[in-house]
């Protein structure tokens, strides 16, 4: 181990250490948890106490397993996803923000499981790639729950005419928060057009794909990255640009818990499967699929 000859770690160096990020170590500090000295006016912490502390609590991402996950689905809104658990009456709650803060929430062990769609241009595949390498040692299943049609949402008649990236010089993006999904993507997208997404405008970030939406629906933007499903719901244009696919990983314990067990048996229902067809833009044919297995 990389740290194994150094007296005292620094807070980054111990979050390394155990995979979590830096903000997690200083709560750890603060409430006693972990063994730590403030001898030199900054946060110390005694590698032979570190090691002794991990012994005592089990492995080495003992510092996440001292909590039980919340019953709590977090990451990449999906409508579909947020209507199901509801629906199902899964006793499952959610804390929709994007797809990176879904996965360090799940890194910390404060959720039950996190939506992303997080794309690889070089590699051409979803999630699995950021899964494989921020997951390592830890027990999770990465599994599909749907493919989505993500586009170009325009006002009605496309009076701007935006057809493809070139078209959106000049234009008015619904911009979306750092870490969403949809903003790593369309980067990516622009990227591989060779289109430089500072010849755009931006409005202020949007946290929500809805909200994307309603900024064009409202006349604040010209366009927006967004769901085909939200087009519809709010009777504007819809250009495709790509399918995507929607992932959730699910630690391997809470998996087998009724809670996510009376979810996985409601999209089995019609009635799910009707709902997925009058979002519009989804195919849930390969629901539960595994995408990836930890370790």
């Amino acid at each position: 181990m990389r740290y194994q000859s150094i007296e005292f770690l620094t807070t980054k160096e111990l979050a390394d250490l155990l995979r979590i990020k830096e903000r997690r170590v200083y709560d750890l500090a603060s409430s006693g948890e972990v063994p730590c000295s403030r001898a030199t006016g900054k946060l110390l912490f005694p590698r032979k106490a570190i090691d002794q502390w991990l012994v005592e609590n089990g492995s080495g991402f003992s510092a996440l397993r001292r909590k039980e996950r919340s019953n709590v689905v977090v990451g990449s809104h999906d409508p579909l996803l947020e209507w199901a658990l509801r629906e199902s009456r899964s006793d499952l709650a959610s804390l929709f923000d994007s797809s990176v803060d879904g996965l360090d929430r799940f890194k910390e062990g404060t959720a039950l499981s996190t939506g992303m769609h997080i794309y690889s241009s070089q590699d051409n595949v979803w999630n699995e790639h950021i899964v494989a390498e921020e997951i390592e040692f830890r027990r999770a299943v990465l599994v599909e729950w749907a493919w989505r049609e993500r586009g170009f949402i325009v006002e009605k008649s496309n009076p701007k005419s935006i057809h493809n990236f070139e078209d959106l010089r000049k234009k008015t993006i619904a911009g979306r928060q750092t870490g969403a999904g949809a903003s790593l993507l369309l980067q990516s997208l622009a990227d591989k057009e060779d289109f430089s997404l500072k010849s755009c405008k931006f409005t202020v970030e949007q946290r929500s794909e809805l909200d994307c939406a309603l900024q064009v629906a409202e006349g604040k933007a010209d366009v927006a990255f967004g769901l085909k499903s939200y087009a519809n719901q709010l009777n504007l244009d819809f250009i495709p640009v790509i399918n995507e696919r929607y992932d959730l990983l699910v630690c391997r314990k809470g998996w087998f818990d009724a809670s996510f067990q009376t979810l996985i048996d409601f999209t089995r229902q019609d009635k799910f499967k009707e709902k997925a067809t009058e979002l519009s833009g989804y195919d849930v044919s390969e629901i539960w699929t595994v995408r990836y297995n930890g370790e």
